[in-house]
């Protein structure tokens, strides 16, 4: 008795980069026959497109995206991949793969169900359409790319997908395996229909899926990094709204580290929303003190703002402090906030009438993290060796003076805050100058910026918060690039 020849897909085009989780993709493709969800997903003769996005650390800016801040951002080695065959039959059909090889998730649609192939529904009915069952939510990252073209490209699809997913970011640490998710997934299509995006574009198109097909109020710069990022860089992003200034590398005697914390994030928890909520509703209110004019058209405020241009990050500290804080409450009833002021500008999040919203310190936190990118990116751009090392003990300082705005913001945790007291404890004299909370906050994992030699500090932080919270925390090292740069692959089996 013969075995049964293995299927093998070979490149056909597109650079591999010489990454090595693209062999480690190819590998799972040619061993899908072992794959009880996946071993029937593609056809034969049919070509793949295969494309890679990369997750995200946040060094410096966080939350303050959504407040027009400056924010860097470095993409991580993990990355989620994408393989997508064209298929005559209007559905999509996707499997994801378990990242414990347990067990596969799949889901399968029929695109009329979104209008895709007609009067695309709206957006609040895809929401109410992937919210429907616990079982496909997930999917709406991967089928809302197919929506968001259509709505907002009014790209037309011959047909449907199948869809292959393999994910090396880990889900809920704070790394926006969500942002990543959606990059590779609109990348893939936009190869594989021969749409042309500009990867600034692609990724504003991917946050209209988060915060319009799934419903998570995300900022924009997890997007852009995923879409724009490159290896070993920090992704300069000023987010008004998505203003891409370049890279800024680190000094060769630098490194960054990403450890979590097991305490796990989510963008569309309550207290990142709240957080944001009050941030606009301190906007709201200083726009209401400064005089300027606003208006309310189809529902949403409009405000003529020609002195901060409608972000919080144009304020300075000085004039914040001077003008404003004195004047904004530490915290509003929402229906005692609308009554007043008629609501924010902020389109992707709702004010809950019967909830408190802390008002001041978010909107401080807004203006002063801003100020304190903008000192770390000089820092970095700027310093000489003869001043580096007390350059360096300043880059550790802000990214401490960070964190611990987050901490007064609600977005902390109990594991967060154990792994910055452990670097703080390890400290400068092993090489650990600084660590903050990243992205959205409220657990997830924690940025440690050290000399490039402390790999043995960071291996003593991981231990002893082991030790003390009883998690043995993953460790992020490297980066690698963006989906643009790495661009797409075609396969076929042979």
């Amino acid at each position: 008795m013969h075995a049964k020849p293995q299927t093998v897909y070979q490149i056909v085009s597109g650079n591999t980069r010489d990454l090595p989780d693209v062999k480690a993709f190819i590998d799972t493709l040619n061993s899908l026959d072992s794959t009880a969800d996946a071993n029937s997903l593609f056809e034969a003769n049919d070509e793949l497109v295969i494309t890679r996005a990369p997750g995200r650390l946040d060094v410096m800016g966080g939350i303050a995206d959504y407040s027009g801040s400056l924010v860097l951002e470095l993409p991580i080695a993990e990355a989620t991949f994408v393989a997508l065959q064209k298929d005559d039959e209007a559905k999509l059909r996707i499997v994801s793969l378990a990242a414990d090889k347990t067990r596969d998730v799949s889901f399968e649609m029929r695109l009329s169900d979104l209008g895709v192939h007609g009067k695309p529904i709206e957006y609040s009915a895809a929401q109410s359409f992937f919210r429907a069952s616990a079982a496909q939510q997930w999917a709406a990252y991967v089928a809302g790319a197919f929506l968001v073209l259509r709505r907002e490209r009014n790209i037309q699809f011959d047909g449907g997908a199948r869809l292959l997913i393999s994910s090396g970011v880990p889900e809920g640490k704070g790394v926006s395996s969500s942002a990543a998710l959606e990059v590779a997934t609109m990348s893939a299509v936009a190869a594989a229909y021969n749409i042309h995006l500009e990867p600034r574009e692609l990724a504003l198109l991917c946050q209209q899926v988060e915060n319009l097909v799934v419903g998570a109020p995300c900022g924009i710069m997890d997007q852009m990094t995923s879409a724009c990022g490159e290896a070993n860089q920090l992704l300069a992003l000023l987010c008004q709204p998505a203003e891409l200034l370049g890279t800024i590398s680190l000094p060769d005697d630098l490194a960054v580290w990403g450890l979590d914390s097991g305490v796990r994030h989510s963008v569309s928890g309550a207290d990142y929303g709240s957080v944001r909520v009050g941030a606009f509703m301190g906007y709201r209110i200083i726009a209401d003190l400064a005089g300027l004019k606003v208006e309310k058209t189809d529902g949403s405020l409009r405000v003529e703002d020609p002195l901060w241009r409608g972000y919080l990050a144009n304020l300075t500290p000085s004039e914040f402090e001077g003008r404003f804080a004195p004047h904004l409450p530490l915290k509003i009833e929402g229906a005692a906030f609308v009554e007043r002021y008629g609501g924010t500008t902020d389109s992707v999040t709702r004010i809950e009438p019967e909830r408190s919203y802390a008002v001041r310190i978010p909107a401080a936190h807004a203006v002063y993290e801003n100020f304190r990118v903008r000192a770390f990116a000089e820092l970095l751009i700027s310093a000489s060796d003869r001043v580096r090392q007390r350059g360096n003990e300043l880059l550790g300082e802000l990214m401490y003076q960070s964190h611990h705005s987050y901490s007064a913001c609600g977005l902390g945790s109990s594991g967060t805050e154990t792994i910055v007291r452990l670097v703080r404890e390890v400290g400068a004299v092993r090489g650990l100058l600084g660590a903050k909370t990243t992205g959205g906050g409220s657990g997830g994992t924690v940025a440690v910026l050290g000399q490039h030699d402390a790999e043995d500090a960071i291996k003593e932080v991981a231990e002893r918060y082991a030790e003390e919270a009883g998690h043995n925390p993953y460790v992020f090292r490297g980066s690698s690039p963006g989906s643009a740069k790495f661009g797409y692959l075609r396969a076929r089996r042979i």
